[in-house]
């Protein structure tokens, strides 16, 4: 297996475009990180885009063609990944296993999401067939539902408490204070969160992530091709997939993703890493309960004290191990496709020290992709040095 890197990136806002499609946005992030990587379409060998439902959303199926010709790739192998909302994460993988089994010497990997051109009970319909439809979401069980039981669940078995789910909202929300391309610009409290609207009790509006539009794209090399380009490239030390039962009621603990445990769990592997050789982490925060059980199962926490572990900042810029310095998908966004490959791009900004007053200084960064209830789990660990 070659050494892989990500030697561009580039990314649109997050948020509402009415005045764009699909395809537009897709553009302005693919178009930005061949530009960032210094190179030209005709470079490109192939191309990986992450999207969730093209058809549900815009009427638009086929991307494996419809996005290459845009972009002016002409007549490259071209692949639409699905995976629920860990597309993009899926597409940086099966771009890195391409690159690394030496198929090809650049990639150019993309996710892209347009949700805000059908309304809201579209939308919810849409996103429940990443669960079990017939099963769960036929019954009313729609995500929120389902985010909410297992954060009801953390409660009642650790005494997590409400005010420290709504702590990862106001740290998230901080945090995208400073990042150009986050869907919201707005600090929060936790009285703001507490007497927000409850979706699904114990979780409120700002516990959820919103419907975004957006996409992002960044380009990969072999070694001996980022060696040539670039000056500063980032090497994916570690790259782990996973999946579970698709339906949370037939899972061994809802409070555990095994589909992260194990995904964490090649990508340290391959890594030679650990949890604790981490210094900054990209995690799946579509609710708040979502990044407490995410660090309990990447291991940054122990099962049950997250809450408390993000009630005393460790999470945030500064402590421990910062966590969702981008803003998260809770204040950055979360275009679906677009996920997986946005948190991909914090991580190299932070790595490359390019994250302007997000820096951390981290010279390791994970980044921790779910679709669904945790059907489907990635984790892609980065280092600045070669490894």
């Amino acid at each position: 297996m070659r050494k892989v890197a990500i030697i561009g990136v580039g990314m649109t806002k997050f948020g509402q475009h009415w005045e764009k499609d699909m395809v537009n946005l897709a553009v302005e992030a693919g178009t930005r990180a061949i530009h960032d990587a210094g190179i030209h379409q005709k470079d490109v060998d192939v191309l990986y885009g992450g999207t969730m439902s093209g058809g549900l959303f815009t009427n638009q199926e086929h991307l494996g063609s419809m996005l290459p010709d845009y972009l002016g790739f002409k007549n490259i192998p071209s692949v639409r990944v699905e995976a629920a909302c860990a597309s993009g994460g899926l597409a940086l993988r099966q771009g890195y296993i391409d690159i690394a089994s030496g198929a090809h010497d650049i990639a150019v990997v993309g996710g892209v999401e347009k949700m805000t051109d059908v309304g809201s009970h579209s939308v919810t319909k849409a996103l429940a067939t990443a669960a079990d439809y017939e099963r769960e979401a036929a019954f009313g069980a729609t995500f929120p539902g389902l985010y909410a039981m297992m954060a009801r669940l953390h409660m009642h078995k650790f005494k997590t408490t409400e005010e420290q789910l709504a702590e990862v909202a106001v740290k998230n929300h901080r945090n995208a204070m400073h990042n150009p391309y986050a869907q919201f610009h707005k600090q929060i409290s936790v009285s703001d969160v507490l007497k927000s609207q409850y979706i699904a009790d114990p979780l409120k509006l700002l516990d959820s992530s919103p419907i975004s539009d957006g996409a992002a794209a960044i380009v990969l090399a072999s070694e001996e091709t980022a060696k040539k380009l670039c000056d500063t490239p980032v090497w994916i030390a570690g790259s782990g997939h996973a999946t579970d039962t698709i339906s949370l009621h037939d899972r061994e603990d809802l409070l555990t993703l095994n589909a992260t445990v194990k995904a964490a769990k090649q990508a340290y592997t391959q890594a030679k890493l650990s949890y604790k050789d981490i210094q900054h982490a990209e995690v799946h925060d579509c609710f708040t309960i979502a990044e407490l059980l995410a660090i309990e199962d990447l291991g940054f926490a122990a099962k049950g004290a997250s809450g408390k572990f993000i009630q005393e900042g460790n999470t945030s810029i500064g402590g421990k191990i910062p966590v969702n310095t981008s803003g998260g998908l809770k204040a950055k966004g979360h275009p679906i496709g677009a996920t997986g490959v946005a948190q991909a791009i914090e991580a190299v900004l932070q790595l490359r020290g390019d994250a302007g007053k997000r820096n951390t200084g981290a010279e390791t960064s994970l980044a921790h992709n779910v679709g669904g209830s945790g059907g489907t789990a990635l984790v892609h660990i980065f280092t600045r040095e070669k490894r």
